[in-house]
């Protein structure tokens, strides 16, 4: 169903649940109204019959016959009251109770006009009448008193009705209003979740659960983009994969070219000036030969070490540890350079499981490209490592750092491509390529920061041991 649908439902349960209290409260006032009305006619009967009874006492006790002219008088006003609001009285009592009215009434008037007629005043006559007024008096205040008290009781069920049907409508709300947040906010919250997936390069499907909402729509538009992003991914890497093979390709073209061009050279010039070179001179252009060929060695060895990669040794590991191990082994390098030290390590960081020897690779590597980056400063080099743990993410970093000549911001986005180096023919290019790498099989991240004339800073994140598992 869809929420606007749901929205609708629930403004309807609102509506039929108002009706119903409102027809109940109407229904309340309507009676409110009728026994109202049959009061004020019964406190004018009332008192239509006590001044009969008080006439009737008049001609009993006194004699005075001009008191049945006033009874007579009086009933006549009662009957055509009664006649006047028949509507009114019969549905605050019923037919039954107004017959019944009618009836005393009829009998109390007969009684009168018979004695004043006949001019009657025989005690039989007189509690007749006595007794018939008595009973039509008591029947209609009793009446009178029943009404009062029907009144009450319906003013009170009325509050009750009320009163219960507020709290009912109140929680009828919040239940509708919580099941339609809920519905959308849970929606919302496995979308968030999912686009954050698709950020981090996870392009899972969410699973249909709401297909006819708009959240089903939502979501069905999320998997359409997240399929669409997999398929542009997969293109795009293929891309980069060609791209990085052309690249490669050209590298070691140019990397193996030089030296081979270099042995080539000086096999020609040897060959050219052999009988005019002494021992220590051959000896020199071997040694020429050897440098040209270990030079070859390395970068062999540098590809063989990207394109196959050694199986991980994964233990749970300090990184503390691994950069302490990193200071000992650059400890020579660093005294040479007059390069200072700065230490930052934190304490209780979250083991990492990752191939330590690896991770030393890289450290060692970045911390060699600082050493020689600021061997040649007049003022002398600082040489910053630091460990910190990243609560967001549950990852460990560390920084490396230095105050040297910084990188162009141009060359940033190539600082880990395959054979691109600033140190001319003295680098091969392929350190931080293959540093890059290592950490990436790790599950982790490395970037680089750098400004012109202020130095550059490697952040390499590694996952915790908990995240890792």
């Amino acid at each position: 169903m869809k929420t606007e649908h749901k929205i609708y439902l629930s403004n309807l349960v609102y509506i039929v649940l108002i009706i119903v209290v409102g027809s109940y409260a109407m229904n309340d006032l309507d009676q409110l109204l009728t026994k109202f009305r049959f009061t004020v006619i019964a406190d004018d009967l009332n008192m239509s019959l006590l001044e009969m009874r008080l006439a009737e006492k008049n001609y009993v006790i006194y004699g005075d016959a001009s008191a049945l002219q006033d009874i007579h008088n009086k009933i006549a006003a009662a009957t055509t009251t009664l006649i006047q609001n028949k509507q009114d009285i019969i549905r605050a009592l019923g037919q039954e109770r107004f017959d019944l009215l009618r009836k005393y009434m009829y009998v109390y008037a007969t009684l009168a006009e018979k004695i004043h007629r006949k001019r009657l005043k025989d005690q039989w006559s007189l509690q007749q009448l006595r007794a018939a007024g008595h009973k039509l008096e008591l029947f209609s205040n009793n009446t009178t008193i029943a009404e009062r008290k029907q009144v009450t009781s319906i003013v009170n069920r009325s509050k009750r009705v009320l009163h219960y049907s507020f709290w009912t409508i109140v929680f009828v709300a919040i239940v509708l209003s919580q099941f339609i947040v809920r519905n959308i906010t849970t929606s919302l919250r496995r979308i968030v979740a999912m686009t954050r997936l698709i950020s981090k390069g996870n392009f899972q499907l969410i699973e249909q659960k709401h297909a006819k909402d708009e959240m089903g729509a939502v979501i069905e538009a999320i998997n359409i983009m997240a399929l669409e992003l997999k398929k542009r991914e997969q293109e795009l890497i293929q891309s980069r994969r060609l791209a990085s093979i052309g690249i490669l390709v050209a590298g070691v073209t140019h990397e193996l070219s030089n030296p081979l061009n270099n042995i080539s050279m000086i096999a020609q010039t040897y060959a050219e000036v052999y009988d005019q070179l002494s021992k220590e001179e051959r000896l020199e252009f071997m040694a020429q030969v050897e440098e040209q060929g270990e030079r070859l060695r390395v970068i062999i060895k540098n590809l063989l070490d990207f394109s196959r990669p050694k199986e991980l040794q994964l233990a749970e590991t300090e990184v503390n540890g691994i950069i302490q191990k990193t200071i000992e082994l650059i400890q020579n390098m660093l005294e040479v350079s007059n390069i200072k030290l700065k230490l930052e390590l934190a304490e209780d960081l979250p083991t990492v499981y990752v191939d330590k020897h690896q991770i030393l690779q890289v450290l060692i590597n970045i911390t060699t490209n600082a050493i020689q980056v600021m061997t040649d400063m007049d003022s002398g080099g600082e040489l910053r490592l630091r460990s910190r743990y990243l609560a967001d993410s549950d990852d460990v970093e560390i920084e490396i750092s230095d105050n040297g000549k910084g990188i162009a911001p141009e060359f940033l986005d190539h600082i880990f491509d395959p054979f691109f180096t600033t140190k001319g023919d003295s680098g091969t290019g392929l350190g931080l390529w293959v540093s890059y790498g290592i950490i990436k099989n790790h599950g982790g991240m490395i970037r680089v920061e750098s400004s012109v004339g202020a130095g550059t800073a490697f952040f390499i994140t590694l996952p915790s041991c908990k995240k890792s598992k």
